[in-house]
């Protein structure tokens, strides 16, 4: 019988442009009160500040100059490759710093993360292919060859296109303000928005431009083309005042949101629909600009988030007349003009707001941060929460990423694919390395507020028990509810047998890591220890004794065990380096002791102490059989009666097989 091929579908261009935007944001945005810190010194001490002053007016260039673009490459380095992208894309920076005379912002943004690919890419190359003990010797010498090779790349070569495409762009600008066409951006700016092809635009080129252009005339009109809040709030009000139904009922809080806490992104349910109230938004944002440039007001520095609070704060000395009727124009133009598509709409909306919502999570390509504000939590049959899209990638995070998520997601790993969802990605991840790519992230409960600032988008579940939490049921559910719910057709595990992809044999497969990581030198029957930390000093011991690690990793352990518990319940507790000790580890080893008496753990249980140190996740598959074990009751009782090492090994080599 022939089978149909489902073509992949393509992702459009409009996605692309996503992606490409929400990088630029991501390096702008984490500085944007860099960028508010400059725009306030030079309202206050340049000669025609506030306060001029000569003395203290000097902080001016050399802050544009120099600290706002080596940020900015540090930053968009760091985001392709951790703190060595980071520093690499910094020194990078400089080179078209010097090469040019103008702030070199839009230079940053392309050698920071370009020299920190670069590093990423050529690391690789030589990636465990260095003898033990040269590996500091290598990374700092490559990393300050690669840094200086594109200081000069950027100098001579990158620094002059840049300079040239900037003062293009600005006489683009020019040109616009001299003829008076500025105000038509609107016509793309405001669908823009909607669609959130903002980003690109707004921090890819009007904040670097505005910037430029506030050092030369002490404040910038570009700033306020896109964060406008007038344009979203005459709509919101609309709504408040002609809309039907939840629309109507949640416009007010939604105005509030928008204007005061300036998330714009709330009022895009309500555009989509209602598709013709986009007129109104581009009417309100060309009124807001063209009262702007007859004025001629302008922002010092960039408004981010843009609520009126930060509007105001970023105002120019002699513009807050003209920004505040820029706002009240924009509002008053935008309200009358959605107010007419509203009244003159006799059916009922094409969509009602929780379908719009879902739409507009569909065009951002993930969970809004505020639909919550607007409809709640989507809610499935079962009356578990529903995600706008379907789940397809879970992390569990820790300290170091190696330990305690490991084995929460294998566990989680199995439940899930138990249920039927095998495509569902369930990884484990170092906190320093997450990034907001993921639907759910799983942290221990202390750990839930470091790992939100890199995953705002994502759906955050604390937990205390790695083994047994309630909390992995919950996250079946969320799968189940949700990926039925998005109209998915998942692969069931016999379905996926019989198409030949088995992925039972995939991760037994993939589980098959290099021998000798568990050994019976490295189990012991009986520990001596009677405390945790004593506990932690014999585990390490048994690491040591392989030549495994050295005595800096045991160290690192006691600084893990203190900051955050690696007891994973079950009677379990597998204490491991934190991440910025991985240098102390020679090879992957696995060392097992139990305690028949048990030991006090913070409070908590445990007969089984597991020390972990891993190189290049070779140690997963031996987490994955341990995770394994201690969710069986009855295996965990088999550990307690054993009374040979072989019986122990056993037991886990069993679990690959």
């Amino acid at each position: 019988m022939a089978t149909e091929t489902v073509a992949k579908p393509r992702t459009s261009m409009r996605v692309h442009v996503q992606k490409f935007g929400t990088f630029l944001s991501g390096m702008i945005m984490p500085n944007i009160g860099a960028f508010i810190a400059w725009g306030f010194i030079t309202a206050l001490f340049i000669p025609a500040g506030f306060f001029p002053n000569a003395e203290l007016g000097k902080l001016v260039g050399p802050m544009i100059t120099y600290m706002l673009p080596l940020l900015i490459g540090y930053t968009g380095g760091r985001m392709v490759y951790g703190v060595r992208g980071g520093v690499v894309g910094a020194v990078a920076t400089m080179g078209v710093i010097v090469g040019t005379d103008i702030p070199m912002f839009i230079g940053a943004m392309i050698l920071g993360p370009l020299t920190a690919w670069i590093m990423m890419k050529l690391d690789k190359i030589w990636e465990g292919r260095v003898k033990p003990g040269f590996e500091m010797l290598i990374d700092n010498f490559s990393a300050g060859i690669v840094a200086a090779a594109m200081a000069v790349v950027g100098m001579l070569v990158v620094g002059p296109i840049v300079k040239a495409f900037s003062n293009g762009a600005s006489a683009v600008v020019e040109f616009l303000v001299t003829n008076g066409l500025l105000p038509f951006t609107s016509i793309f700016i405001e669908p823009a928005k909607v669609l959130f092809l903002n980003n690109a635009v707004n921090h890819g080129i009007l904040t670097p431009l505005g910037t430029q252009q506030a050092l030369e005339q002490g404040k910038s009109i570009l700033f306020l083309l896109e964060a406008n809040p007038g344009p979203g709030f005459g709509i919101l009000l609309a709504f408040s005042f002609f809309g039907k139904g939840l629309a109507k009922a949640s416009a007010p809080g939604a105005a509030v949101i928008q204007f005061v806490g300036g998330i714009h992104e709330i009022y895009f349910p309500y555009v989509l629909m209602k598709p013709m109230t986009i007129f109104a938004a581009i009417g309100g944002g060309m009124t807001g600009i063209f009262t702007l440039v007859v004025t001629g007001a302008g922002l010092r520095s960039p408004a981010a988030p843009g609520s009126i609070i930060a509007v105001y704060a970023s105002t120019a000395r002699d513009s807050y007349v003209g920004v505040t009727l820029s706002v009240l124009f924009a509002t008053t133009v935008s309200f009358l003009i959605a107010s007419v598509v509203l009244k003159a709409s006799k059916a009922p909306a094409e969509d009602d707001l929780d379908q719009a919502t879902h739409r507009m999570e569909a065009l951002k390509g993930k969970k809004s941060s505020v639909s919550a504000a607007l409809i709640g939590e989507g809610v499935g049959a079962s009356g578990v929460a529903v995600l706008a899209t379907p789940i397809k990638n879970i992390v569990f995070a820790c300290d170091a990423g190696m330990g305690s998520s490991a084995m929460g997601a294998s566990v989680l790993r199995n439940k899930i694919k138990a249920a039927g969802f095998p495509d569902v990605k369930v990884t484990n991840s170092a906190i320093a390395n997450l990034t907001d790519t993921y639907d759910v992230v799983i942290t221990h409960q202390d750990l839930t507020e470091r790992a939100k600032p890199a995953t705002a988008s994502a759906v955050h579940v604390s937990v205390d028990n790695f083994m047994n939490s309630p909390r992995y049921d919950e996250i079946v559910e969320l799968v189940e509810a949700s990926n039925t719910e998005a109209g998915t057709t998942e692969t069931t595990p016999a379905a996926a047998a019989a198409a030949g992809t088995a992925p039972a044999a995939a991760e037994a497969e993939a589980e098959q890591g290099p021998a000798g990581i568990l050994v019976a030198e490295s189990v012991v029957l009986n520990g001596h220890a009677t405390t945790r930390d004593a506990a932690i000093d014999e585990a390490g011991q048994l690491l040591l004794d392989r030549g495994a690690v050295d005595s800096g990793y045991v160290d690192a352990m006691h600084e893990r065990e203190e900051s955050v518990s690696t007891y994973m319940g079950s009677f379990l507790a597998i204490p491991h380096g934190t991440n910025a000790a991985k240098d102390h580890i020679m090879k992957s080893a696995v060392s097992v002791i139990r305690y028949p008496n048990g030991i006090d753990w913070n409070g908590k249980e445990v007969k089984f102490v597991v020390g972990v140190a891993g190189v290049n996740n070779e140690h997963l598959h031996i987490l994955s059989s341990i995770a394994k074990v201690f969710t069986n009751k009855a295996q965990v009782a088999q550990l307690e009666a054993a009374t040979t090492v072989d019986e122990v090994l056993a037991l886990f080599g069993k679990v690959n097989s």
